[in-house]
């Protein structure tokens, strides 16, 4: 049997099945009865801080940013891999060093210095095989400034330790670096440049 209630108590308890209902709805609370003055949705961020469409630590909260960028993270290093380059890491520093101290950062002075260590000149393929040797000298990679590419002074160096672990390095006028890292899909043990 359905009791009629008076004009005040009938309002709250609408009220009260209305809010109820409403908390249902998406998790978004929303107020639907006739004496309740209706609200804008709300502009807050959802509960867990960040947009659904945004991934997490990324700065310019683009979507999708690893996906597009998985190209320029470097493959796993097994620990006995990661050793290993840092050895080689090791041996070459010194030269580096030695070489920049004389203001030689040039392809040619860089590759016979390095390849008086022992090392061998990687090799490849007319389809991008693998064909022998380890070591990569080359130029440094142009790059693109304002409005149009330049090529920086200097050597990049590769050397690939084992199939999942690089020596790479940098010699240029201002400074040298040597560091380890798992090769990269498309550009082997070279990290990739940006793109995009």
């Amino acid at each position: 049997m359905l009791t009629l209630l008076p004009g005040r108590r009938r309002r709250v308890a609408a009220l009260l099945l209305g809010s109820a209902l409403s908390l249902t709805a998406c998790g978004e609370q929303r107020v639907t009865t006739a004496d309740a003055p209706s609200a804008p949705p709300s502009s807050s961020p959802s509960p867990s801080g960040a947009s659904p469409y945004v991934e997490p630590k990324v700065v310019d909260g683009a979507p999708h940013h690893g996906d597009n960028n998985a190209y320029r993270r470097p493959g796993e290093m097994s620990p006995a891999s990661a050793e290993d380059a840092r050895k080689e890491a090791d041996r070459i520093e010194p030269v580096l060093k030695r070489l920049w101290g004389q203001t030689k950062w040039d392809p040619k002075s860089v590759r016979a210095a390095l390849l008086k260590l022992g090392y061998e000149e990687e090799r490849i393929g007319p389809k991008g095989e693998r064909l022998g040797g380890k070591l990569t000298v080359q130029g440094m990679a142009s790059r693109y400034e304002r409005d149009h590419y330049v090529t920086p002074e200097g050597t990049r160096v590769a050397l690939r330790v084992h199939d999942d672990a690089c020596v790479t390095a940098f010699l240029q006028p201002t400074n040298f670096q040597v560091s380890t890292n798992g090769p990269y899909m498309e550009t082997g043990c070279f990290e990739p440049p940006s793109g995009h």
